[in-house]
């Protein structure tokens, strides 16, 4: 996550990027949004989930700070998914596990569109977990299974996709400069009056 805001400001130079996360890292929103102003707050989050509708909101709510939608779903990390997933049998999306509807329905929006008609499984949460969707595959025939990993951050979920039983496994997202360049978009399109600062903002980085 770092690599990923010291990539964003490299691409804007003078612009102040600050990492800050929503929970088991420091330092938290909510410690760093009192002490800035004429500021945006990016999730670096791949859906709308609670991270963004509780936690983010409620380290703003009367700072008049304005939050961006997140970075997942876009059309962007779907191509880096698409650019990074070679020739294979069998097709996995692997996710974060979540409880929340509108979360589970965009990795469903995304596992659409990605070729070979992936399957969905999860690394944590309810639902498929991945290693059991792997091994399904495989005992139907599939010869050679490609992971899609639809994760930020090179993380504990990241690492265990290694471990699942597929031949290959894409590379984190934030690995790919397109990723720095939506943050700034997401930055550029909150904007009414000049911006002086530029607040990233992470979950749980696993």
């Amino acid at each position: 996550m770092r690599e990923l805001a010291a990539a964003v400001a490299r691409r804007r130079p003078g612009l102040d990027v600050r990492l800050c996360y929503v929970d088991v890292q420091e330092p938290k929103v909510a410690d760093v949004v009192p002490a800035v102003t004429d500021a945006v707050v990016v999730p670096l989050l791949l859906s709308c989930g609670y991270h963004v509708r509780v936690d983010i909101a409620e380290a703003v709510a009367g700072t008049g700070i304005p939050v961006t939608a997140p970075l997942g779903p876009d059309p962007v990390l779907l191509a880096s998914l698409t650019r990074h997933l070679p020739e294979a049998d069998a097709v996995v999306l692997a996710a974060a596990g979540s409880s929340d509807p509108g979360w589970r329905a965009d990795v469903e929006g995304v596992a659409a569109q990605l070729p070979g008609q992936a399957r969905i499984a999860y690394v944590s949460g309810t639902g498929p977990r991945v290693p059991d969707v792997v091994a399904e595959l495989r005992a139907a025939g599939a010869k050679r299974i490609a992971i899609a990993a639809y994760l930020l951050a090179d993380g504990l979920f990241y690492r265990s996709l290694h471990d699942a039983g597929a031949d290959t496994v894409t590379p984190p997202l934030c690995h790919d400069g397109a990723v720095a360049d939506l943050v700034l978009g997401r930055f550029d399109g909150a904007l009414v009056n000049c911006g002086k600062q530029v607040l990233t903002t992470a979950g749980s980085p696993l």
